[in-house]
């Protein structure tokens, strides 16, 4: 890469080559004229001479002699440890006998991503997708969330208090349904996650979604058993909706509204002590705007989800 404050670029360096080969101008004249020392423009007279405008172009700086780098042998033995135990360059380095930076270089060398770009269960890299359009693929899954007692909980009042206060408050049970393609989400507190209950919300979700001038046209859930009875199955035929479910021990496929889920708890549910369950229930809506009208979401470039519906960021007050 050439610095910002180099003499020559690669159509200078081809302008002083060409004066002293095809032109015939003397070195040291040359490279007055190039304001560049004699040396340099031997070196790219030479390097126009052998490669032509080819060698113009910047090297890289690796040596061509390396005699202390990390044998083959060695590189090997930290590549299969690392597909076989899916671990980093410290630990690389700890079972190699190598320094970590060692360890980092051999592992860019070959090609092999970040642990945290890779999938936990196989080792390959994480293949990220997006559907085309809005609607053409609703995520749809449910937290379980614990209802803070009143007065509130361990995180107002302290562990001590918060046990001495502790009842059987019960659960929340939040049922989430997240466009693929705009992240436009829509979430309802609802008292369990039975089959029906997961139904009603797909009616609600949809007649929702109708209103921002989305179609939902596929729904994708886990294989929860309220996912995969008849209910579910008839309430998606009733809306003319095409069920689909992740395999099997496969969170990463619904990924985006478990994503959401992470971020709803980081941002609304933890975010500040709450003194009961009621005050967080009402501090939800202005949230859930918030996150669907306002906060930049970094999965799509920073843009907010309903910009990426049509014409619904300007009905939106």
């Amino acid at each position: 890469m050439i610095h910002r404050n180099a003499p020559l670029t690669p159509t200078g360096r081809l302008r002083l080559a060409r004066c002293i080969v095809d032109d015939g101008w003397p070195l040291r004249r040359a490279a007055e004229r190039f304001q560049v020392s004699h040396t340099t423009a031997a070196r790219w007279a030479g390097r126009y001479q052998l490669h032509g405008q080819a060698g113009m172009e910047d090297r890289s700086s690796r040596p061509h002699h390396q005699p202390h780098r990390t044998s083959a042998a060695v590189e090997d033995e930290v590549v299969r440890m690392r597909r076989e135990h899916r671990i980093g360059p410290l630990r690389l380095a700890a079972r190699a006998d190598l320094a970590a930076s060692t360890a980092h270089r051999i592992l860019t060398r070959h090609g092999l991503p970040p642990l945290a770009a890779t999938d936990r269960a196989t080792g390959e890299p994480v293949r990220r997708y997006e559907r085309a359009r809005p609607g053409e693929l609703v995520h749809i899954d449910v937290k379980k969330l614990g209802r803070i007692p009143d007065g509130g909980g361990h995180k107002a009042l302290g562990r001590a208090a918060g046990r001495k206060n502790r009842n059987s408050t019960g659960y929340a049970y939040l049922h989430t349904a997240l466009d693929d393609h705009t992240r436009l989400t829509y979430t309802e507190n609802l008292p369990d996650e039975k089959a029906a209950t997961c139904a009603d919300f797909l009616t609600r979700a949809t007649a929702w979604f109708a209103q921002c001038g989305v179609t939902v046209e596929r729904v994708l859930t886990d294989n929860a058993w309220s996912y995969s009875k008849n209910t579910w199955r008839q309430t998606c035929r009733d809306l003319g909706i095409q069920p689909r479910w992740t395999r099997p021990w496969r969170p990463q496929t619904n990924g985006k509204v478990e994503r959401f889920h992470r971020t709803l708890l980081d941002e609304w549910a933890y975010h500040r002590p709450y003194s009961s369950d009621a005050e967080r229930q009402a501090a939800f809506p202005d949230w859930l705007d918030w996150y669907n009208y306002h906060r930049p979401h970094t999965g799509i470039s920073g843009h907010t989800p309903a910009s990426r519906v049509t014409n619904l960021s300007g009905q939106h007050s």
